[in-house]
């Protein structure tokens, strides 16, 4: 079976991105013993990304590159803030440590993760793009398996593991 809308992908891959000085840095990688299984077509994953598994079967090793605009898009400059330090300290919390990824909360309810780039005498300075944003991906992997949706996966929305019953 060839990766088509409500099918079943289960996969490895190794992600890398590129650094300043154009060499190429590992970011995270799906293996045999746990690969990535999604339902392919309901907008889980990047839709380029789906975009270049469409048509392969099981077997079939892929590479390709997906720009920063393909990918989690550009940095975005208005995306950084200062947060007040109370924010951390009232409830008899820590301060977070620049590198530190910390979860957020807006006004309705959406919660999402900031890194800390700085900490001021009375704030702390967060970037809230995602983390790969302004970044190229390279993905290179193999397609473990590819089956029909079950009824279950379709109403769901998802995937229930590689073999369509697990997680639920």
């Amino acid at each position: 079976m060839n990766i088509s809308p409500n099918s079943v992908v289960a996969l490895t891959y190794e992600l890398h991105t590129t650094n300043e000085e154009g060499q190429q840095v590992f970011v995270e990688k799906a293996d045999e013993q746990n690969p990535l299984v999604f339902l392919y077509g309901v907008g889980m994953m990047l839709p380029k990304f789906e975009e270049h598994l469409t048509g392969l079967k099981t077997g079939d090793e892929y590479a390709f590159e997906l720009s920063a605009a393909d990918g989690y898009g550009d940095i975005d400059p208005g995306a950084f803030a200062d947060l007040p330090k109370t924010m951390f300290t009232e409830a008899g919390g820590e301060l977070p440590n620049v590198g530190d990824v910390i979860p957020l909360q807006d006004n309705n309810g959406n919660q999402f993760r900031a890194g800390v780039t700085a900490v001021h005498d009375e704030t702390i300075s967060v970037d809230l793009n995602h983390p790969m944003a302004g970044k190229n991906l390279l993905f290179s992997g193999v397609i473990l398996n590819v089956r029909e949706a079950t009824q279950d996966e379709l109403a769901h929305g998802h995937a229930h593991g590689a073999d369509g019953h697990s997680g639920h």
